[in-house]
């Protein structure tokens, strides 16, 4: 059975974060929250509370980030980062200066996930939260503590898609929220079996907020209701549960 309809609003309000600043607390006082809600949040805000900002000026790139940066065009103190927060590089277009990494979380991204855009001084850039499942379950723990309600807390952000143009929403972290639907076993409406449906729902759910803001409207929290059915008492999986694993990764 699917959902009737869902309804996705920003959190207005919130103010400049930096580090310290307790997310889920400031969203609770903002915002009226169920125990069937999906609070969505940016991976920006989440790293700047968490303070995984750099200053460029700090870092020294060493000899294997200075190569690379030269055959890419890209800042050397950046590349440094870039190689810093990954497992391994898994492609470069010396033409379009692309880096493609697989982070130590294991997702596959540009640059690390490491982003400039909104983020104040030049020089400034923000690396993905050490570990967002874990940044979602203590989000969710402070909106609990505040307001007595257990909502889901999603934390998303904005990945390149391989086959298709554009940027899209993606979970990254996610407390209490059913990660991946999976239909395989189930049939269809002509009585065939499924053998590879998984519905990624935290994904979906993550860009369905997305289009709620836009980027520059300071409203980094989204609240998405109608979605009880998958929104879970306990914290779940995290995000880490839909990462393939490298044999079955047609990317790598």
């Amino acid at each position: 059975m699917g959902v009737s309809g869902f309804s996705a609003r920003p959190v207005q309000g919130l103010p400049e974060v930096d580090e310290g600043f307790k997310l889920g607390a400031a969203i609770a006082e903002l915002a009226e929250l169920t125990s069937g809600d999906v609070v969505v949040i940016s991976q920006k805000v989440v790293s700047k509370a968490e303070g995984r900002s750099v200053d460029l000026g700090s870092v020294s790139p060493g000899e294997e980030a200075r190569e690379l940066a030269g055959r890419l065009g890209k800042d050397p103190r950046l590349v440094e980062l870039i190689l810093g927060e990954a497992e391994s590089v898994v492609r470069t277009d010396e033409g379009r200066g692309i880096l493609i990494t697989a982070t130590r979380h294991g997702f596959i991204c540009a640059n690390s996930g490491i982003d400039a855009s909104n983020v104040q001084g030049e020089d400034t850039v923000l690396l993905l939260p050490e570990d967002a499942d874990a940044s979602a379950r203590r989000i969710r723990a402070e909106i609990e503590a505040a307001a007595s309600v257990r909502p889901a807390v999603l934390v998303s952000d904005s990945f390149g898609r391989a086959w298709r143009t554009g940027q899209a929403e993606v979970a990254i972290g996610c407390a209490g929220l059913t990660v991946i639907d999976d239909w395989r076993g189930r049939t269809d409406s002509h009585g065939r079996e499924l053998s590879a449906t998984m519905i990624a729902i935290a994904d979906q759910v993550a860009a369905a907020a997305d289009l709620a803001r836009d980027k520059t409207s300071r409203t980094p929290a989204v609240i998405v209701t109608g979605l009880d059915r998958y929104v879970t008492g306990d914290e779940g999986p995290g995000c880490v549960s839909q990462l393939r694993e490298p044999g079955e990764d047609l990317f790598r």
